[in-house]
C-alpha cells in the first residue's frame, strides 16, 4: 500500500478544514499562560481600556471595519472570534458637536445607573428624541462593547457595537441562551450590511452568526479564561472608553 500518497491526501483534508474555519488549537489563550503573560509584559501596571486595539465602527454605510495591526490600519470585511464578555456602556455630552477623544459628561457602565449613582431609566437624557429633537435619538449614546478573542492573540479586541446595532447583538446572545449556550462556548463571526436611516443616512447594521462550536474542554477554558481576564479589567476600575463622540 502507498502510504506516501495517503498521507498526502489525509494532509490535504487537514489543512482544507483548517482553512474553512479557525480551529481552536489557534486560540492561543485556551492553550498558553496567557494571563501570567499580560501581566508580565505590562510589569503589573492597571489594564487600562485605552491599552486595548479597538475596531472602529466605519460611518457612512461602509461594510469594511478598520482594525489596528503592526503595521498600520487594516481593512477586514468580518470579524471572526469567541466572544469572552461584554458590557453596555453609554455616555452623554452636553455639547452638541463634541470632538473625538472628548470625555463625556455623564457616563455608565452598564446603561443602568450613572457615575453619580442615578438611574439612567429616569434621566431625560435617555428619552427618545433628547438629541435634537428632529430625530429619535437619544442625548445619552448608548453601546455595547465585546471583548473579542481573535486567533492567534491572547489580547482581546474591542468592539464597539453601536445603538443602531445593540439589538440585533442581544437577539443573537438570547437564541444562544435558549439552547443553553454560553457566549463565550462558540465562535463568532461579526459582518456589517449597509443601511439607510429614516432620515435617508447610511449607516452599517451589525450581523451575528455562531460559525462554529467549542468542544466541552476549550469552552471551559475560554469560560474560565474570560472570568479572570475580566476580574483583571475591572480590578483597575477604570472608565469605559468612548472613541466616538459624535
Amino acid at each position: 500500500m502507498d502510504t506516501t500518497n495517503l498521507k498526502t491526501r489525509m494532509n490535504t483534508k487537514v489543512q482544507a478544514l483548517s482553512e474553512r474555519e479557525p480551529g481552536t488549537s489557534q486560540y492561543l489563550a485556551l492553550t498558553s499562560n496567557a494571563l501570567e503573560l499580560i501581566q508580565e509584559n505590562l510589569k503589573h501596571q492597571p489594564l487600562s481600556f485605552h491599552l486595548f486595539d479597538m475596531a472602529k465602527s466605519p460611518s457612512g454605510g461602509s461594510t469594511v471595519f478598520s482594525v489596528p495591526g503592526l503595521s498600520g490600519e487594516e481593512a477586514e470585511k468580518e470579524l471572526t472570534g469567541i466572544i469572552l464578555d461584554y458590557t453596555t456602556p453609554r455616555a452623554y455630552w452636553a455639547t452638541s458637536d463634541p470632538v473625538e477623544g472628548m470625555p463625556p459628561t455623564c457616563l455608565s457602565k452598564d446603561s443602568l445607573v450613572s457615575q453619580d449613582g442615578k438611574a439612567c431609566a429616569h434621566c431625560p437624557f435617555n428619552d427618545f428624541g433628547s438629541k435634537d429633537g428632529e430625530s429619535p435619538a437619544k442625548a445619552c449614546k448608548e453601546s455595547v462593547l465585546l471583548f473579542l478573542l481573535r486567533p492567534g492573540s491572547v489580547f482581546p479586541l474591542l468592539v464597539r457595537v453601536p445603538v443602531t446595532s445593540k439589538k440585533i447583538f442581544l437577539k443573537y446572545t438570547t437564541r444562544l441562551i435558549s439552547r443553553m449556550t454560553p457566549l463565550s462556548s462558540v465562535v463568532t463571526r461579526i459582518t456589517l450590511e449597509k443601511a439607510t436611516s429614516r432620515e435617508g443616512k447610511p449607516y452599517a447594521l451589525f450581523h451575528f452568526d455562531a460559525v462554529q462550536t467549542l468542544d466541552q474542554g476549550n469552552a471551559a477554558k475560554a469560560r474560565e479564561f474570560g472570568r479572570q481576564f475580566m476580574e483583571f479589567v475591572n480590578a483597575a476600575d477604570v472608565e469605559p472608553v468612548f472613541t466616538q463622540a459624535s
